[in-house]
């Protein structure tokens, strides 16, 4: 863990000057009829996410109560894992490349803010490299004696990830949104 108070998995929150967006425009209103299309669409990106995450969190209970043996879980878990890699990689690809550059200079006050979610995605695809050596590992010890701890290493890293994943994504959405909706930003 980093001794920056900033950093994704040390925060618990973003910093009142990174929210001032939410003054205008809070996230009780997020799902008014008048939020721009391209608003509605990164939180159902978002959404999308944060459902396959409790998907593979489920995949994994399911294994870890005995509903299912290895071959089950891996059968259910290892395509999860992949679409989430996947999908979550080329995500922050497409923002850091371009959407964020621009929101930069939208608003001097939230540059840094900027700043601080694409330093998140560096952190997030740490955890994704983790996960797919984890996927990996129990993919090719499927078959071995110790398949089950390779399992369980890559049920553990499922769960490790999901608070810092969240977290991005509620503080991506805390400055995104607000910046897309008073912008009028079009896809």
């Amino acid at each position: 863990m980093s001794d920056d108070p900033l950093h994704l998995t040390a925060r618990t929150g973003l910093p009142e000057d990174l929210r001032i967006g939410l003054t205008d425009f809070p996230r009780d209103r997020w799902h008014e009829p008048t939020t721009t299309e391209m608003a509605r669409f990164w939180l159902g990106i978002h959404e999308g996410f944060r459902r396959h995450r409790l998907h593979m969190e489920a995949v994994i209970d399911h294994w870890r109560a005995g509903k299912t043996d290895v071959n089950g879980l891996h059968g259910r878990l290892i395509p999860a894992v992949q679409q989430f890699l996947q999908h979550l990689d080329a995500h922050h690809r497409i923002e850091s490349g371009q959407y964020f550059p621009k929101f930069r200079t939208l608003d001097d006050r939230l540059a840094h803010g900027i700043d601080l979610l694409d330093r998140d995605h560096d952190v997030v695809h740490e955890q994704l490299e983790t996960l797919f050596q984890k996927a990996v590992g129990f993919h090719q010890n499927l078959r071995s004696p110790d398949a089950a701890d390779h399992a369980a290493r890559l049920a553990d890293t499922v769960f490790a990830m999901g608070p810092a994943v969240i977290r991005h994504l509620d503080d991506e959405e805390e400055i995104v949104i607000p910046l897309i909706q008073k912008h009028q930003i079009a896809g």
